[in-house]
């Protein structure tokens, strides 16, 4: 998969100190493994940490990647749609459990997979699920509130 100029992806992992983040390069992703790869090496991961992938696609949708140790990644797509045009939100829209179908119309913006991925941070799924759907919001916006909430938006700042 091509580099594309309005994809932004970081990763980050809760320490004892807070969030650290880096970019993650996420051109040679072809499978859902290959995401929770990319992550663990960025990061430097050992396998127990919690970790956070964030994903933008510029003015169309953004994806959360949770990964805790041996438990299967949680993800949260901020449109479903998102499967049916890109190689690599068909891979977000697989890990969410969304069946692409690239015949169905686009009838708009449609959430999918683990809306409660972030409830122990006190961001309810209503609140992402709000979030994500707010008119006229852009997705690096929508990152930014949910940074700010979990309180790495400082990291997710230095990075873009």
């Amino acid at each position: 998969m091509p580099s594309r100029p309005n994809l932004f992806s970081a990763a980050f992992v809760k320490t004892g100190n807070g969030w650290t983040g880096t970019e993650v390069d996420l051109g040679d992703a072809e499978i859902a493994d290959d995401l929770g790869d990319a992550v663990q090496e960025a990061l430097g991961l050992n396998g127990d940490e919690l970790a956070l992938l964030c994903v933008e696609v510029e003015d169309e949708w953004f994806a959360l990647v949770r990964y805790e140790g041996d438990s299967d990644p949680r993800v949260f797509l901020s449109d479903a749609h998102a499967g049916q045009t890109d190689p690599l939100g068909e891979i977000f829209a697989e890990l969410a459990g969304v069946a692409v179908d690239k015949d169905t119309p686009d009838l708009g913006v449609r959430p999918a997979g683990d809306f409660e991925l972030l409830s122990d941070f006190s961001l309810s799924g209503d609140e992402l699920l709000e979030l994500s759907m707010e008119e006229g919001v852009l997705p690096a916006d929508t990152l930014s509130v949910i940074a700010e909430r979990l309180s790495f938006a400082d990291e997710l700042d230095r990075l873009r």
